[in-house]
């Protein structure tokens, strides 16, 4: 069994042929190019050929089926899942849409009805001129403080320990809270409370 591929000597201007045996893993001749009548004529000379290990490439097919008719082609494991999995990819891509119609029904419940409203709420605001930082809740609440994320801080308060300070002296103040929030912001949005 001879495995075959290119590889780049240059890449984009010049490439050459390796030439490998399969069974026991050493290569057996490197082809100065990677032009088809050069792995034909190499094929003729050395005859007793029976398995071609090749990539998806139609040079090499055309090289080996040109050189001997019989000699049985197969596609190395590389390329065989990549081309596998460049296939499934295009068609996931190309019926997403009808999927999506025949996915699962959208759960509804508290978490649904809590997204819902504070989505409202949101470009309620943003309707009225409110920025998108000024939107989010100030302070976060009793049960984000459990998580793992750090305490908020304000920018008024300075650079944290080991962070230099800010050239023109202290950062500016940020804006004011909306209206029954307080000063602060927290690294990631609170979850979903129960009204």
């Amino acid at each position: 069994m001879l495995e075959i591929d290119e590889f780049a000597l240059l890449r984009g201007h010049r490439y050459a042929t390796v030439l490998i045996d399969a069974e026991i893993g050493k290569r057996v001749e490197v082809l100065p190019d990677r032009k088809m009548q050069t792995v034909t004529a190499w094929l003729r000379e050395h005859s007793g050929v029976e398995i071609v290990c090749r990539d998806g490439a139609g040079g090499f097919s055309q090289a080996v089926t040109g050189a001997d008719p019989a000699i049985v082609q197969v596609m190395d494991r590389w390329h065989l899942w990549h081309g596998l999995g460049e296939a499934a990819l295009k068609e996931v891509a190309a019926h997403s849409t009808c999927w999506t119609k025949a996915g699962p029904p959208v759960t509804e419940g508290r978490r649904a009805a809590n997204t819902r409203e504070r989505w409202h709420q949101v470009h309620q605001l943003l309707d009225a001129g409110v920025g998108l930082l000024d939107c989010a809740p100030a302070e976060p609440s009793p049960e984000h403080r459990k998580t793992l994320c750090p305490p908020s801080r304000t920018r008024a308060a300075g650079p944290g320990p080991g962070l230099p300070a800010h050239p023109g002296g202290p950062l500016p103040r940020p804006p004011a809270p909306a209206p029954g929030g307080e000063p602060g912001r927290p690294c990631h949005p609170p979850p979903a409370r129960d009204p």
